[in-house]
């Protein structure tokens, strides 16, 4: 396949890296038609229901900024051709391309794990950051609602939680965000990867687009919610000269913190990013990956704590010093936007109760 697909960020069903076997389309020259055929995946989203053990991830990397996290689904419908995520759909024997952004899970039973695991004795509040790994508010949320109910326990729980998203319908849950952050128990983060909607449709095709993005910031910051902005990723030629413009427009919509992360390719995505690069920009293709292995020691990915988020050298200095300088124009405190989340008033919430039968789990559409 040469042309890149509408609305998706891949255009090939890659296959993870523990795949024994793998398929490939060949044309043996006497049915062209079914070898085309058989070469263009399905294009269509379904969600499957989980039944996940537990919801609370725990991680000890120096180089994150929570020690909790919780992800109410597997894969994503935005579709970022960029994604750090994409490896993890290998694990389910599924491709980090295209099956990442159309073979969804949503794990219906995230809020009454939530209520179980805070309910434990033993629990020590932590604030827990919501969405991490694929976005909690794509767009499979507007009907499921799973990210909602787990927001009414952490509002029951009073425990304190920070998420990030590029999906302007984060702004339906501002009755349960407004009171939550009036007793400091929340900020919400937006991505911002360019102000560009069309390089936006390119790169992250089922997010909102940039425009919306910054009327979803404006409308929490209105309703009191702290918002702020992670100009992330910065990709080298390709939307890395807009930091500063997306720092200012930020800072416009109410956000009071910023920063930013490099691209990041590892494992699969550094395949599936580079034939991205040659269906939209074939004649900076060669340019972008060279820029890169220089912030990465040579190689596609540098995964050392350290050194993942801003790279190395020249560039990833010249950079930070950019960040800097327009964290003072734009009028964000450089010791930090918001102040701590409020731990102290976390009260347990009552368990759980026991599970009802449910019929097996399937696909939900």
């Amino acid at each position: 396949m040469t042309q890149a697909i509408k609305g998706r960020g891949s255009r090939t069903h890659l296959a993870g890296r523990f795949e024994i076997t793998t398929a490939e389309a060949v044309d043996d020259g006497w049915h062209p038609d079914e070898a085309e055929e058989f070469a263009v995946p399905s294009l269509r989203t379904t969600v499957t229901e989980e039944t996940a053990r537990s919801i609370i991830s725990r991680n000890q990397s120096p180089d994150i900024s929570f020690s909790q996290s919780a992800n109410p689904y597997r894969g994503c419908e935005h579709g970022c051709s960029y994604c750090f995520a994409r490896p993890s759909h290998a694990y389910l024997n599924l491709s980090p391309g295209l099956d990442f952004e159309t073979r969804l899970f949503a794990k219906t039973n995230a809020p009454e794990l939530l209520r179980r695991e805070l309910s434990r004795p033993g629990y020590v509040p932590s604030p827990i950051a919501l969405g991490i790994n694929t976005d909690a508010y794509q767009p499979i949320e507007r009907r499921l609602e799973v990210t909602r109910r787990m927001i009414e326990v952490l509002w029951e729980a009073r425990h304190p939680f920070t998420l990030i998203t590029k999906n302007a319908l984060v702004t339906r849950d501002i009755d349960l965000l407004a009171p939550l952050a009036a007793e400091r128990l929340v900020n919400v983060y937006f991505s911002i990867t360019t102000l560009d909607s069309h390089l936006s449709a390119k790169l992250e095709p089922r997010a909102a687009a940039p425009h919306a993005r910054l009327r979803a910031m404006a409308k929490l910051h209105e309703a009191g919610v702290p918002v702020g902005v992670m100009a992330a990723p910065v990709i080298p030629w390709i939307n890395d000269h807009e930091l500063e413009a997306i720092l200012e427009a930020a800072a416009g919509a109410g956000a009071r913190a910023a920063g930013y992360t490099l691209l990041r390719l590892p494992h699969e995505v550094a395949p599936l990013f580079r034939d991205w690069l040659q269906a939209h920009y074939p004649d900076r293709a060669a340019h972008v990956m060279s820029t890169i292995q220089q912030l990465r020691g040579g190689k596609d990915y540098d995964s050392r704590f350290g050194q993942r988020f801003s790279g190395q050298g020249v560039y990833a200095d010249l950079l930070a010093r950019r960040f800097q300088l327009a964290l003072r124009r734009a009028g964000f405190d450089p010791r930090g936007g918001d102040p701590p989340l409020d731990i102290t008033r976390f009260r347990r919430p009552a368990p759980p109760a026991p599970p009802k039968k449910t019929s097996p789990q399937g696909e939900l559409f």
